[in-house]
């Protein structure tokens, strides 16, 4: 059969989440191509070589746009199979074998997508089942079918632009945060990715120019033993090469004693999930630490010359506008101004199908309809004035990073929105110096701001 393999997004990153199926897909015999439409445009010649298309969908974003491009697709050919996989594929559609000939599969996809391929080659209307969870063996992800490196975000440090790599060491994760899409697949569960596969791709990054790897898995620290064999093994072979991982700040305090090795491995900095710095918003995500513990965090990582990089959801229905205030005030005073990026002042919470948040009764009251093109439920907040507020972040931080507006400069702006929308007056303001000091563009980040 020939595949067609397509990602409409994915952090800016070089898609793993192509690379990974088609080596799995091209083991099993399949003729395959892949097309990353952040980057790249597919041609009719491209569509008409293609007997089945399976769209990448690891988040929300990637999933809308594949709703997009799938009713594209169908209108020109109808009888085409289509799949959707990944941690988002169960969102766009409900998973059948209804005329529209799509399906969906999320979680351990790799041999669900052979399993389906043979299926439309044997000509079955048959499908895996949506959710997939087996563990399994891979292959090395098939790099050669996807653009180069250089077309991605790059690690920007001191002046210096490096090639970026994209790896994962596990997949799942171990918490059930209400807000996040993960356990809502993974319930919970972790899934391992050989060491010697990981290790494989990352030497494949290196031959294509990589100077830093990114580990992106959901928690970097779920099977922490696992990752640090991974990153000591990858140090040995390529001692400089530097890297960045995701992990929660409760796993960044209870293994404290990890972060002298992993800045000696070439750790440059951490992202890690605070959210808001109101506790009692904290518990309703089920977060699992507190405003006084992520600051713990930065001062654990910063004691070994690690850098955080925190992500924030500003926006849930139990924000006030001086929730707001105090993220940027601890942003300030922490010295993280240039740690953030901008877009992450202005996130609003979504809340998909299935969403863990969808069983708590404290969400209740302020749920609306769900929304079929949005892919999320609607939900008005308890103070009517914080949608007003996001809305004008939004268009301040989308003009001042399209005008190159430096951080420290947009930081104000937001925070003179923020006051404004208090209606309370100025409060006492972080000292400039602090603002200025967490501004310094040296500090190591990606060149491209994420958002889900």
């Amino acid at each position: 059969m020939r595949v067609l393999l397509i990602s409409t997004y994915e952090l800016g990153h070089q898609p793993l989440h192509l690379a990974s199926p088609a080596a799995a897909l091209r083991e099993a015999g399949h003729a395959v191509r892949c097309v990353d439409l952040s980057v790249q445009r597919w041609d009719q010649a491209t569509l008409s070589w293609a007997q089945a298309l399976a769209f990448s969908v690891p988040m929300h974003t990637a999933m809308r746009l594949a709703v997009l491009a799938a009713e594209q697709v169908q209108a020109q050919r109808p009888d085409l199979p289509i799949c959707f996989y990944g941690l988002y594929a169960t969102q766009g559609i409900e998973p059948s074998t209804d005329s529209s000939r799509r399906w969906a599969v999320a979680g351990e996809y790799e041999p669900a997508l052979v399993e389906w391929l043979s299926g439309v080659a044997a000509g079955s209307d048959t499908s895996p089942a949506p959710v997939q969870l087996g563990r399994h063996s891979f292959q090395v992800p098939a790099r050669d079918l996807l653009p180069p490196l250089e077309e991605y975000a790059h690690l920007a440090l001191n002046g210096d632009h490096r090639l970026v790599g994209y790896v994962e060491t596990s997949h799942g994760c171990a918490h059930t945060c209400r807000h996040c899409p993960v356990p809502v697949v993974y319930d919970g569960r972790i899934r391992v990715v050989d060491e010697a596969v990981v290790l494989a791709d990352i030497a494949q990054h290196v031959a294509s120019g990589a100077r830093h790897i990114t580990f992106g898995d959901p928690d970097f620290l779920n099977g922490w033993k696992h990752s640090l064999r991974v990153v000591r093994s990858m140090h040995e072979r390529f001692p400089n090469l530097t890297f960045d991982c995701t992990t929660k700040v409760e796993h960044i305090l209870e293994r404290s004693q990890i972060w002298a090795e992993m800045a000696a491995l070439g750790c440059l900095f951490v992202v890690s999930a605070f959210e808001c710095v109101n506790d009692q918003i904290l518990t309703r995500l089920d977060k699992g630490h507190t405003a006084a513990e992520a600051s713990n965090a930065v001062a654990v990582l910063r004691e070994h010359g690690i850098e955080i990089r925190p992500s924030w959801l500003p926006f849930t229905p139990w924000t006030r506008v001086d929730d707001v205030l105090d993220i940027l005030d601890f942003v300030a005073t922490h010295q993280m101004v240039g740690n953030v990026d901008p877009v992450q002042y202005s996130i609003r919470l979504l809340v998909p199908k299935g969403s863990l948040l969808l069983r708590q009764p404290e969400i209740k009251p302020y749920l609306g309809a769900y929304d079929a093109e949005k892919l999320a439920y609607a939900w008005t907040p308890a103070d009517t004035r914080t949608d007003a507020l996001q809305r004008r972040i939004a268009t301040l931080v989308e003009a001042h990073t399209a005008d190159g507006v430096p951080s420290a400069e947009t930081f104000l702006a937001v925070r003179e929105l923020a006051t404004s929308a208090s209606g309370r007056g100025p409060r006492d303001a972080p000292t400039a110096e602090a603002i200025l000091a967490g501004a310094t563009e040296a500090r190591p980040r990606l060149t491209e701001p994420w958002f889900c």
